[in-house]
């Protein structure tokens, strides 16, 4: 009960917190629409009385009254709709606002690689949209509230019996919630699947995969294994929908022996003359209006549900997103320079829901301003050892030192703002070209001629000089007017965006130019090297660089060569290959290629 008033209350928050005046109004206003539906009952009665009393003075007043409830229920409901569209909308993108803010706040992109995550992230999203409906579904729980409220004092006073009624609508409510509970089970256990046929979905029509697709005719193929896939989410959906239904018929058997009892001691009571032709009017309307009213109610108790389910799972968010800012302990600045520079003591790392150890045992030391170049075959650890020096990953062995002082005691925003990067699974953020690249370092998004800075150390000026607006040139075919770029270019404004930061400590280009021949790569570095030459002596800067192609990585002061998540070799290219180690060997088998 206490997590169910906790989820109302957030999600009803949540929709004032988006737009307070329509959220009040609408509590506001429906309950004065549904208590005016039960006062027409009354004003019924009062006519029907002084009719057959010959009253002409009563009914004229009772008439009057009739007019005047209408009136104001018709205004009220009228209002709520008006408000209710907005309403949703307004919740609805302040909902996703959160989100965004809660996710893009994790410390971290473990979250990214758990399944459990991924799981209940998904039915998060699936679900967010039952947020937007939570200030118009507490109106809705309100205004039922009120009308059965209202509805059993004046039941009341025809025959106290009939204050019995609202009670065979209770077996209606716990199959209403029952059924809801059974469909969110299903779709917690149903989430895995449901993410594959999404990804299942999203491969078919993305244009992305669209050449690979048709060149392998894997269309058939996707097509087969999504339905298959949502076969089995069906049928799990479908099996629960069923139960859910078999409980909802008996909640309505029983609500239906009540609803025949009510109506036969109505009559009854006018056959003995215990009750006047306007008291049995009034008991037959608001009998039938309370058959109305369990159906509601039935509804917006099983929304209710709904909406507290999808606000546990935000509550949950919220902590998951907190928990995931490191504590400090002992904190400490970043250092404006770096005189020692990095190094990992022991550093291991095993991916979350894993047994194996991507990285073991690294011991390294980096010295500031040096460029380090970091090779090894595929699965080596290569990008694992990028993630955990911009700690989007924490180490689950040893630790990692920035002048001595170990990295969890400084402020991980503050590290990663003095930190620049680049990957080879770069984003295509579809903006103008210079905002493409001026989200680099956000407090110089618009400055142009930062931005032509950056494009010019990334040589990638030309990119924007084809684009017909320059700068202001929207970026992606699936705007209007905007233009699609090929690989090479995008990549090329990527490196332009890791250019934008002027004295970052740590530059991280992680495979960046692998969409780039040989050749244009070279000539890349050759500038990168100068420039970091030129960053060191200033900050003493390092630039960590991983490359598959040696004729860029030999520009490097320092090699690292991983093997099975270990460092292997270390040192200078002249030094590795006159060791005749690994490097020596991946070197002659990649020379002997070009020969």
């Amino acid at each position: 009960m206490g997590s169910a008033a906790r989820g109302l209350s957030t999600a009803l928050a949540t929709s004032w917190r988006a737009d307070s005046r329509r959220t009040a109004g609408v509590l506001v206003l429906s309950g004065l629409s549904s208590l005016t539906a039960v006062l027409l009952a009354f004003w019924l009665r009062r006519i029907v009385d002084a009719a057959v009393a010959g009253d002409e003075r009563a009914a004229l007043a009772a008439a009057a009254g009739t007019g005047l409830t209408a009136g104001l229920g018709m205004l009220a409901r009228t209002s709520v709709t008006a408000m209710m569209f907005p309403l949703k909308e307004h919740t609805g993108a302040y909902f996703d606002g959160r989100l965004i803010g809660l996710v893009s706040a994790i410390a971290t992109v473990e979250h990214h690689e758990r399944p459990d995550y991924l799981d209940r992230i998904a039915v998060l999203r699936d679900e967010a949209h039952m947020i937007a409906h939570a200030g118009v579904n507490t109106a809705g729980v309100l205004a039922v509230s009120i009308q059965m409220a209202v509805t059993g004092i004046l039941l009341a006073s025809v025959d106290a019996r009939l204050l019995a009624l609202p009670l065979f609508a209770i077996p209606s409510f716990w199959a209403g919630s029952r059924a809801e509970r059974l469909r969110q089970q299903a779709l917690d256990d149903t989430a895995d699947a449901t993410r594959q046929a999404r990804h299942l979905f999203e491969l078919a029509t993305s244009p992305a995969p669209g050449k690979e697709l048709r060149v392998f005719g894997l269309g058939p193929e996707l097509l087969a294994r999504h339905r298959a896939t949502r076969r089995v989410v069906d049928a799990q959906l479908d099996a629960a929908a069923r139960r859910g239904v078999a409980y909802t018929a008996i909640g309505w058997l029983a609500f239906t022996a009540g609803y025949a009892g009510a109506v036969g001691i109505a009559a009854s009571e006018a056959v003995a003359g215990r009750a006047t032709v306007g008291d049995v009017v009034l008991a037959l309307v608001l009998v039938a209006q309370v058959n109305a009213q369990v159906g509601e109610a039935v509804h917006v108790v099983a929304t209710l549900a709904r909406i507290v389910r999808v606000a546990g799972r935000y509550q949950w968010l919220i902590r998951y997103s907190a928990a995931s800012r490191p504590e400090r302990t002992s904190p400490a600045p970043v250092p404006e320079r770096l005189t020692d520079g990095v190094a990992l003591d022991g550093v291991a790392f095993r991916y979350p829901g894993t047994d194996a150890d991507v990285l073991a045992g690294v011991d390294l030391h980096i010295p500031a301003g040096t460029t380090v170049a970091v090779i090894g075959d595929n699965g080596a650890g290569k990008s694992t050892l990028v993630k955990l020096l911009c700690r989007l990953h924490e180490p689950t062995g040893g630790f990692i030192s920035v002048d001595g002082i170990d990295v969890r005691r400084l402020d991980i925003d503050e590290w990663r703002a003095r930190t620049s990067a680049a990957f080879q699974d770069f984003v295509r953020l579809e903006l103008a070209a210079g905002r493409t690249v001026g989200v680099g370092d956000l407090p110089r998004i618009d400055d142009d001629a930062a931005v032509a800075t950056a494009l010019e150390r990334a040589a990638s000026s030309g990119v924007v000089a084809e684009l017909p607006h320059g700068l202001g040139t929207q970026l992606g075919s699936s705007f209007d007017g905007g233009v699609e770029l090929s690989g090479g270019q995008w990549q090329k404004l990527a490196l332009a965006r890791a250019m934008m930061r002027p004295s970052p400590l740590l530059l991280v280009l992680d495979e960046p130019t692998a969409a780039l021949d040989a050749e244009t790569e070279h000539a890349l570095f050759a500038r990168y090297a100068a420039a970091a030459r030129a960053a060191a002596a200033r900050t003493g800067a390092i630039t960590v660089l991983v490359s598959h192609r040696f004729s860029t990585v030999r520009m490097a002061d320092l090699i690292v060569v991983l093997d099975g998540g270990r460092v292997a070799e270390a040192g200078s290219h002249d030094d590795l290959v006159a060791r005749g180690g690994l490097y020596a060997q991946l070197h002659e088998l990649q020379a002997r290629s070009y020969r």
